[in-house]
């Protein structure tokens, strides 16, 4: 499943969109950046509500393909400059972690 497709099956906006359309191969969910330095895989989704510009930094760091921002958190421009600059999608849901991180891995168990 695709970023692009995974964005539409979680009804998501994509707020950055400067990035390759690769494929999601898993996704971690956290809120604190040293456990996803700690834990994430390659390839896959970041899903938190740490909306700055650290955020991708991390991502840039553990190769997450895209960060998903849980609650509509507001998006300050100096991350998604960043994150255009790393070619990372940025998207944003108004669901929280919880419900986000659940749909994924439906998705993504179906996917296999």
């Amino acid at each position: 499943m695709t970023i692009r497709e995974v964005a539409a099956a979680l009804d998501a906006e994509i707020v950055q969109d400067e990035f390759e359309d690769a494929e999601v191969s898993g996704a971690y969910t956290s809120d604190l950046l040293s456990d996803v330095m700690a834990n994430a895989k390659d390839g896959g989704a970041l899903i938190t509500i740490q909306a700055h510009k650290n955020t991708v930094a991390v991502a840039t760091l553990v190769n997450i393909s895209v960060i998903i921002i849980c609650n509509s958190r507001p998006l300050p421009d100096d991350m998604l400059s960043a994150a255009e600059d790393e070619c990372i999608a940025v998207i944003r849901t108004h669901e929280n972690q919880f419900t986000v991180s659940g749909k994924l891995f439906a998705l993504l168990s179906a996917t296999e």
